[in-house]
């Protein structure tokens, strides 16, 4: 669990493909039972098999306490490993029988160098940006890194959005572009104000 932008996502994604895992995905928020109990039955078929199975599901929060109920018995018995995604607390929004087969793993807002190592990946791998070979005056960078919160994907939904406010080839970012782009900055605040 963590703020919005810490690599949830991400991270689940690189575990399902450095085990070699059949990988499936919800969002708590659209997915109901019927889906889950699919994809737990093609984890148990993947598993009779020797294969093991990876089932991420975003904003596990807002599963309901019956919607968790269907997760027990594959989580126990092995055949699904699951990955909740929660920007909560999962000890107030997930249900204790599931919260004690599973480990809490917390990620923090990224540090100013993760945020630069991720916007110095997507420079130089982005398709996008390499095509308008766009530049970044330092300014415009601190300010980037520094407005974000410690979030990679508002960190560079920022720098996209700041990218389409030139037409021209080659662009040149500067901080003004970045204080367009942000127009204002959001606080995210938990459910204690903190």
């Amino acid at each position: 669990w963590g703020p919005p932008g810490t690599g949830k996502t991400t991270l689940a994604r690189i575990l399902s493909r450095e085990f070699g895992a059949d990988y499936f995905e919800l969002s708590a928020i659209s997915s109901g039972v019927k889906q889950v109990r699919e994809i737990l039955q093609k984890g148990k078929d993947s598993f009779n098999n020797g294969k093991r199975s990876i089932l991420f599901i975003d904003e596990i929060h807002r599963f309901t306490k019956s919607q968790q109920d269907a997760l027990l018995h594959a989580v126990e018995e092995g055949s699904i490993t699951l990955i909740g995604a929660t920007t909560e607390n999962p000890s107030f929004e997930v249900i204790s029988p599931l919260l004690s087969r599973c480990r809490i793993l917390r990620l923090y807002p990224l540090s100013e160098i993760e945020l630069e190592n991720v916007l110095k990946r997507a420079m130089v791998n982005d398709i996008l940006l390499i095509q308008r070979n766009l530049k970044l005056d330092e300014k415009a960078k601190i300010l980037l890194l520094e407005s974000c919160g410690g979030d990679a994907r508002k960190m560079l939904n920022t720098l996209e959005l700041s990218v389409s406010l030139h037409t021209e080839e080659n662009p040149r970012l500067t901080k003004e572009d970045i204080q367009e782009a942000l127009q204002q900055k959001h606080i995210i605040y938990d459910k204690a104000g903190d």
